[in-house]
């Protein structure tokens, strides 16, 4: 039975609208995945540049962190120094001021008479010569030869050897103390003796700022501890 127009049109319209149902399908489909590709390369790509912005920022707390650290160590370092420069500058005048007490001893002429008697019999016992030559302050040279005098005989009786002594009557030890502000302090001999061998060659100095030296050097551990306390760091005290 041949078909109408009106069915082929019919028909036609059915297929036309089969054809856009399938289309519109495809387009929802290819929407659909598009969206998802969208979303996955959206994602990844958030991600990757979440990871590059996390590692960018770690490693400007990393630098920061450093830099603090650099900075706190500098601060340490300073503030340490600063405290070492302190202590040393207290125990600079400390000892300055011990040296200036030094001139009160020779004002005591029993007390230094008998500390003079000490020197000389210690110089002679350091050099073991058979001459000597002692250099004093002018205004010790009598005091000096009564204690020369007097430990002739008692180092020849300790050591059965005779010594020549001989007090240097030319050049002698100078007696004012002179200080140079803001520099090295220099002082001049408050007292005490030098002892030479006869070619002057060795001498020992047992004059009172030397013998200072010397217990300064030998008690700096124990004036440290007294002035600042113990360091919990420090193993060996000399």
């Amino acid at each position: 039975m041949a078909l109408t127009e009106a069915d082929v049109k019919k028909q036609i319209k059915h297929m036309m609208g089969f054809i856009e149902q399938e289309a519109g399908e495809k387009v929802e489909e290819i929407d659909a995945k598009a969206e998802e590709e969208f979303n996955i390369e959206k994602g990844r790509l958030v991600q990757t540049q979440r990871v590059k912005i996390m590692q960018f920022y770690e490693k400007k707390e990393k630098q920061i962190e450093q830099h603090k650290k650099i900075q706190m160590s500098n601060l340490t370092n300073q503030a340490r120094l600063k405290v070492l420069t302190a202590r040393d500058n207290m125990i600079t005048d400390l000892l300055n001021e011990a040296r200036q007490r030094l001139a009160e001893i020779a004002k005591d002429p029993a007390s230094y008479s008998a500390l003079l008697e000490g020197l000389v019999l210690q110089g002679f016992y350091q050099l073991l010569e058979p001459k000597v030559t002692v250099r004093c302050r002018q205004q010790d040279v009598e005091m000096v030869q009564a204690a020369v005098n007097k430990n002739i005989h008692i180092y020849k009786e300790a050591l059965k050897s005779n010594v020549v002594v001989k007090i240097d009557q030319e050049r002698f030890l100078p007696s004012e103390i002179c200080l140079v502000i803001a520099t090295a302090l220099c002082f001049n001999s408050c007292g005490g003796i030098e002892v030479y061998n006869d070619n002057r060659k060795i001498k020992v100095s047992n004059t009172l700022e030397n013998r200072l030296e010397l217990m300064a050097q030998q008690m700096m551990p124990e004036i440290r501890v007294d002035l600042f306390g113990a360091n919990p760091n420090r193993r060996f005290t000399d």
